[in-house]
């Protein structure tokens, strides 16, 4: 077999594969399985148990961050350890790089705790997940633990890209790809 790189290169039965050249961009080399390694140092954090952050963790390690699933009750930590992930008890700051926080759950009655972890210590990003039209449950729960609105205005909502997401699926893939554009310095969409 040749490779794309070989200009003599044919599939059987299609037209000659064209070869790559040298002006060609990175976003090419990406399409043909060339790209460098993603660089070490990205974490994700989903925060409790649920079918988004299953979907999450598993996407965001494919996009090369390390996935961690922050579930402090014991009996759902239980059912999420077949996750692609590290389970742990609480947010916490991540030796390998800060951390991206996304809380995929705004009913729980730990969410004003795992907050505060979470603007407490070396995250880059901290969300929640929740409807816009919605009041923000976090915001008074972080209030009565005594976080300051500087602090508490650093946390995200809604969280991803504007793609009408509804399923557990589509909102886990608008929020890599919010996370990815944001890291990246771009606003997402397709716009270039």
């Amino acid at each position: 077999m040749t490779s794309l790189n070989d200009d003599s290169s044919s599939v059987p039965g299609s037209a000659s594969v064209p070869s790559l050249r040298a002006d060609d961009s990175s976003a090419c080399d990406v399409a043909h399985g060339a790209a460098p390694e993603l660089t070490p140092g990205r974490v994700l954090v989903a925060v409790f148990a649920s079918p988004v952050a299953e979907l999450l963790l598993y996407y965001a390690r494919d996009a090369g961050y390390r996935p961690v699933l922050v579930e402090p009750d014991a009996d759902r930590a239980k059912v999420a350890l077949d996750v692609v992930a590290a389970v742990e008890d609480r947010v916490r700051s991540h030796p390998d790089g800060p951390a991206d926080v996304v809380v995929t759950d705004h009913h729980r009655p730990e969410l004003g705790l795992v907050l505060r972890d979470a603007l407490a210590s070396d995250a880059r990003w901290v969300g929640v997940m929740g409807n816009p039209r919605h009041p923000a449950p976090h915001i008074p729960a972080l209030a009565e633990l005594g976080v300051a609105p500087e602090e508490i205005a650093r946390v995200h909502r809604p969280i991803g890209l504007n793609i009408g997401s509804r399923t557990p699926a589509e909102i886990a893939i608008s929020t890599i790809a919010g996370l990815i554009a944001e890291r990246n310095g771009r606003p997402g969409g397709f716009e270039f």
